[in-house]
């Protein structure tokens, strides 16, 4: 399989890291947000580009083969058919993909370990947490557009997600939706100082 080569789009994350999700949902008229995707620990936060899955519910074989493609900085965004009855990923797996550089996950489906994820501070929104684990059989999909939680997701996409759950930026737009994003974060600070 051939992987889509990614421009470089550090800078766009950078900034994309200071700015709360509902922010840049604002800033794109509320699309891009997936329902029902939240952090499985407190604290959780991510940027980065999309490195996209696609697998049959409860199966995580191809999420292991992502790991073996994705590039440092990259989020899996994993689409499990929103199925809750097995955990997609757990902490070794989150230990791989750190040792990787990915910057997190965003599970359409559901995880386990939550704790020892959040003790190695591996960012993960997902579904559901279940202690069921899953099945390495297949089939599965990588680098394809995929969608998670009503939002398509294709590769290189920007993936932001923070206490307020995640969203996706289409990656044609990030630029322009970054900058009205911030735009909105001044208005809203200016109206807190105003009133407090």
């Amino acid at each position: 399989m051939t992987v889509v080569s990614r421009p470089d789009t550090t800078d766009l994350v950078s900034r994309a890291a200071l700015l709360p999700t509902a922010n840049i949902g604002d800033a794109q008229e509320r699309f891009g947000v997936p329902r029902g995707i939240t952090p499985v620990w407190s604290g959780a936060r991510v940027a980065g580009r999309a490195f996209t899955v696609q697998t049959r519910a409860g199966d995580n074989l191809f999420v292991h083969r992502a790991l073996e493609l994705a590039s440092p900085g990259d989020v899996l965004v994993v689409d499990g058919g929103g199925d809750t009855s097995r955990a997609l990923i757990g902490d070794l797996i989150g230990l791989k993909a750190q040792r990787a550089g990915i910057a997190g996950f965003v599970v359409d489906g559901a995880v386990r370990d939550a704790d020892a994820l959040a003790e190695l501070g591996l960012p993960v929104f997902a579904r559901a947490v279940t202690p069921a684990g899953p099945y390495k059989h297949g089939p599965g999909r990588l680098d394809v557009a995929v969608a998670i939680g009503g939002v398509v997701v294709t590769p290189g996409d920007l993936v932001v997600g923070d206490a307020d759950g995640v969203v996706v930026v289409r990656a044609a737009d990030v630029e322009t939706v970054l900058t009205d994003a911030e735009a909105v974060l001044e208005r809203e600070q200016g109206k807190r100082a105003t009133r407090g």
